[in-house]
Parts: C-alpha cells; sequence; structure tokens
C-alpha cells in the first residue's frame, strides 16, 4: 500500500553532514552523522541549519541511528558494536553499553528500544541492559526485506527505509 505525502517545506541543512539519525527534541534537532574521521553528535536549529552543539566522535567510530528514551539519547556505531548513552541536553556519555551486531538504525516504542543491523530482523531490547526482549523478522509479499537502515517509531508502526532504495517501509511491530 503506497502510503502518500507531501513536502510542507525545505529547510536548510549541512550537505557535508552523512546523516544516520534525526530526533526532535525541544524545537531542535537532534542529529548522528557518520562516515570515520568525521561522526559527530549535533544539535540543529531546523529553521537557519545552523550547528548549536557538536560532539565529535572517536575517529575510529562511525556514528549511526539514535533515539531518545525518557530524558535519555542512545546511539548506535555502526561496527564497533558498541551503544553510546547520552544526556541529550548536553550530550555527556552517561556510559557505553556493548552490542552483538552492526548497528544501523533505532527507534522505540516507550518502553524498549528497536535496533536493526541491516538485515531483515529488528531486536527489541531493554534500555538499560540491551538485553533480547523479541526478534521480528520483516517481510513483504515476496519474502523477507534487508538493508533497514534508520527507523522511526510512529502512532504504533515502525518506519525504516531500506539502505539502498527510494522508499520506506511500514512495519508492523507485532509480525513484522
Amino acid at each position: 500500500v503506497l502510503i502518500p505525502y507531501t513536502i510542507v517545506n525545505v529547510y536548510p541543512h549541512d550537505t557535508s553532514a552523512y546523516t544516520q539519525g534525526l530526533e526532535f527534541m525541544n524545537n531542535v534537532i537532534i542529529e548522528s552523522t557518520g562516515r570515520y574521521g568525521f561522526s559527530t553528535l549535533r544539535k540543529v536549529d531546523p529553521l537557519s541549519g545552523k550547528v548549536l552543539l557538536v560532539k565529535k566522535m572517536d575517529p575510529a567510530v562511525f556514528g549511526e541511528g539514535i533515539t531518545i528514551l525518557r530524558d535519555t539519547l542512545y546511539q548506535l556505531t555502526w561496527q564497533e558494536h558498541i551503544v553510546n548513552v547520552y544526556d541529550p541536553k548536553d550530550f555527556r556519555l552517561i556510559r557505553q553499553m556493548k552490542w552483538s551486531g552492526e548497528g544501523w538504525g533505532i527507534t522505540n516504542d516507550g518502553n524498549s528500544l528497536i535496533i536493526s543491523d541491516g538485515s531483515d530482523k529488528l531486536y527489541v531490547v531493554g534500555p538499560s541492559d540491551l538485553k533480547l526482549r523479541k526478534v521480528l523478522s520483516v517481510t513483504d509479499h515476496l519474502g523477507p526485506l534487508n538493508n533497514l537502515n534508520e527507523l522511526e517509531y510512529v502512532n504504533g508502526h515502525i518506519y525504516a527505509n531500506r539502505y539502498g532504495y527510494n522508499f520506506i517501509v511500514r512495519i508492523d511491530p507485532g509480525n513484522g
């Protein structure tokens, strides 16, 4: 089923930023950018595109998806198997947690984190310990859908872009 959309506005944005994760909090964009040597976590004014706060990541880390759950910011790393946990107000690192797979996209349903690793699987995990609660196998009428990347949880559904494709999929969190 195609979901209709309308572009209502266009805003300035740093075109050199390889956006991996994006959240809105208190009328500010929280953005995770990726690329080895250039990964950052930043706050951006959505109207001007001006970067208000930036935290540069270790050059050996590729920043990936982000989500905010209960005033805590979670940031995936791509191949480093680390989830960084920050205070979203000032990007103070609270702790790091080990993650078993690659980190692509992350969102939350208000209780659990939902993580993608580039496969057709979504991992529903506890926010305090990343303990596995559920695995969703994502399929459509043709079979498994891989390359699930950045995730968003909206109105009871998970939305994911498929890296390398020009569309977004809507996923039922009950059955994939």
